[in-house]
């Protein structure tokens, strides 16, 4: 038996050698261990709406406790449906065209599995969320990076120039986590006409859809004709509503696509949590918490920036999500001199403040003398980082 017990396990080969613990994960363990503020991971620290929860528990209490349909609650796909209607002029058949996913990661996992195959390319914008890269690798495509400009900008020559004949699907991200910059209406044509003479497909990650300032509009695949045609557009539940935890998100796409979909969703998931369906269903029906969201983060986003400029932080623009990317060249020289990476350690351990250095988004580690931090906490929580920043 002692010998059994200690037996090693059998050699195991890796389908991700290269993939380690997140940068997420590992500034989130120093951020615990220094007692700082972090400021690192993109989620809230502060509840969702209570009416949310009681709508939730009132459908546990109803007895919604069972397996949801595969494609979601018909209720929560005819709410989006009508929602998308609303704010993007696209109309989505709920019965076939949207499917409520296990969060926004599952929804990009899926749609790799469904549409493409062993040695095609996905094409995807650097600097870029690091869920992206490890789905592609799993499903046997090859990713082919492409960088986004120096302000964070799509660059279409060079968009162009990565496109081949094996090119299958390209990944987008806008509001952009992790540089906080939107497409425009006119970023969306000019994708449009570069794609309108091939067969390649868009998955446009629009997580943060709610979250756009000073008076601009969200740009969605979905409210654009001639991409919605080829487009899934996922959105999350989770970011709309304060409710990370949950993993509740969505996909809306036309029916040939989400028949795709829908066959690799069924055996990778299935079906998502009844109640909190039912709870979003029922919530849904006042468009005020999410039209109100954007004004909600923008207050965030200018108390965090008004307490940054006072620091020698430069601040680089955000224009959606809730992210801030700093350029910390105007440190002192030997601050200035560290990598990202070393920069958000000292940041931690002397400063009290947890960042995420923006190499840990490219793939080759690129110095750019850049953090990104997350401005989705209570209000307290960011004016104790500025107290602690003040000190930079």
């Amino acid at each position: 038996m002692n010998a059994l017990r200690t037996a090693p396990p059998p050699a195991v080969r890796s389908r991700l050698p290269q993939v380690g613990t997140t940068i997420f994960s590992v500034m989130s363990a120093l951020a615990q261990q220094h007692d700082a503020v972090n400021l690192g991971q993109g989620f809230p620290d502060f509840g969702c709406d209570p009416r949310l929860i009681d709508a939730v528990e009132r459908a546990m209490r109803a007895g919604h406790n069972q397996y949801a349909p595969m494609p979601g609650v018909a209720a929560l796909r005819e709410r989006l449906a009508e929602k998308i209607a609303a704010l993007h002029g696209r109309a989505y058949d709920p019965g076939q065209e949207i499917t409520i996913t296990a969060g926004a990661t599952q929804a990009v996992f899926t749609a790799l599995l469904a549409f493409t195959q062993p040695g095609d390319e996905v094409i995807v914008l650097e600097p870029a969320f690091d869920s992206y890269a490890p789905g592609i690798a799993l499903v046997g495509a090859r990713m082919v990076r492409v960088a986004l400009d120096a302000d964070f900008r799509p660059d279409f020559d060079a968009l162009a120039a990565a496109i081949t004949p094996r090119t299958r699907l390209i990944l987008t991200n806008t509001p952009h986590n992790p540089s906080g910059t939107i497409w425009s209406a006119q970023d969306l044509d000019r994708l449009h006409a570069l794609l309108a003479p091939t067969d390649i497909l868009l998955l446009s990650d629009e997580v943060y859809e709610h979250m756009v300032y000073d008076g601009r509009a969200h740009a969605s695949a979905a409210g654009h004709p001639g991409l919605a045609a080829r487009s899934v557009v996922i959105s999350s539940f989770g970011k709309t509503y304060h409710v990370t935890g949950w993993k509740i998100g969505s996909v809306a796409a036309p029916a040939e696509l989400s028949a795709e979909f829908r066959k690799v969703h069924q055996f990778n998931v299935f079906a998502v949590s009844s109640a909190v369906q039912q709870g979003l269903a029922e919530h849904l029906r006042d468009p005020a918490p999410y039209r109100e969201l954007s004004a909600f983060y923008q207050a965030k986003r200018d108390r965090f920036r008004d307490g940054l400029a006072a620091t020698p932080l430069r601040l680089r623009p955000c224009e959606g999500s809730y992210f801030q990317v700093v350029d910390y060249g105007g440190l002192r020289p030997e601050l200035a001199a560290l990598d990202e990476e070393a920069l958000a350690r000292w940041m931690t351990r002397e400063i009290g403040v947890t960042a995420i250095p923006m190499s840990a988004f490219y793939a080759d580690g690129r110095q750019r003398q850049q953090i990104r931090f997350c401005f989705a906490k209570r209000d307290d929580t960011l004016d104790r980082a500025l107290d602690r920043l003040a000190r930079l």
